[in-house]
């Protein structure tokens, strides 16, 4: 591996992880770090060129994201975890479900989608024009570079097949806000296509995690020992 991922952790337990979305870091997560680590490993990730963890040489693409997770969960000698992803961070989760869902105790996906058509058009039309603009440009500087990789991924993934959805068999819950920029329709197509999977969408947009986290935390922890 060209890199190795910054992570911080707090307790212990089931290991826990926590994928932040686009553009963000693993701070993100700070009001879920404090709740449960009374009863779990919590793990939170920075994900490759997003925070701490180094960009490095190898692709930008979410299928490298779930190879550096596996790698680090690997260096950690971690053989199951619980996965909660956030936006981009789901779509990873998604995607780590389909390729190594024997590591997985449950799945959280909080505002993911499988392809571009999930997101509402205020949002993805400024995305796809920004990335147009920004390849233009990208060879002007490292820090355009790094705008237009980011806005890349937005534009071109996560692509993932409904049909495939129907693979995962562990404990899921799919959750979002109801001011989410994910379609409604699309979060429950995805819980729809999930076995076991449980849809919740509750008062808010799409960072219910950090602006309602104390009923966000409540309804994961619930889920959690229900599952």
């Amino acid at each position: 591996m060209d890199i190795t991922l910054y992570y911080e952790e707090k307790g212990n337990g089931i290991p826990f992880v926590f994928l932040h979305g686009n553009n963000g870091n693993s701070n993100y997560f700070k009001h879920q770090m404090d709740y449960f680590k009374e009863n779990y490993r919590v793990i939170l990730v920075d994900t490759r060129g997003h925070g701490k963890s180094k960009r490095g040489i190898k692709p930008f693409t979410m299928d490298q994201f779930v190879e550096d997770l596996n790698y680090l969960l690997d260096k950690l000698n971690v053989q199951k975890i619980i996965l909660l992803g956030f936006s981009d961070g789901a779509n990873i989760a998604m995607k780590y479900a389909l390729k190594h869902q024997n590591r997985l105790e449950a799945l959280i996906l909080n505002g993911g989608n499988i392809n571009t058509k999930g997101i509402k058009k205020w949002f993805q039309i400024p995305v796809e024009i920004g990335y147009r603009i920004t390849k233009l440009f990208n060879k002007k500087s490292e820090k355009i570079k790094r705008k237009n990789e980011l806005l890349e991924l937005m534009v071109k993934e996560p692509r993932i097949k409904l049909g495939d959805l129907h693979i995962i068999e562990v404990p899921t819950l799919v959750i979002a806000g109801t001011k989410d920029i994910v379609k409604e329709s699309h979060t429950k197509l995805i819980a729809d296509n999930i076995q076991n999977a449980k849809l919740l969408i509750i008062k808010g947009n799409h960072y219910i995690a950090s602006n309602q986290s104390k009923i966000f935390n409540k309804e994961v922890d619930d889920f959690l020992k229900k599952k």
